[in-house]
């Protein structure tokens, strides 16, 4: 896992967060998806991330669709 992703099962119940906050990952992925830059993430949100702490929120969301097994259910 990326030393900028922490999950630890006491801050919020194990989901991913940014290592050394409670920033969880999901909540910076929520403002890339609405089309904010990293800029104004760091800026108007959570002025302590770096730039590279948001690469890996994004990077830690590929790695975990890439390892996903997909079950497709068919009819016949």
């Amino acid at each position: 896992m990326n030393e900028r992703i922490a999950v630890n099962p006491t801050i919020h119940l194990g989901k991913p967060c940014v290592a050394g906050t409670r920033i969880p990952v999901q909540s910076v992925l929520e403002l890339v998806r609405e089309g904010l830059a990293f800029s104004d993430i760091i800026r108007d949100y959570f002025p302590e991330l770096e730039p590279d702490d948001i690469r890996a929120c994004v990077q830690y969301a590929i790695d975990v669709v890439t390892v996903e097994d997909i079950h497709v259910a068919t009819t016949g």
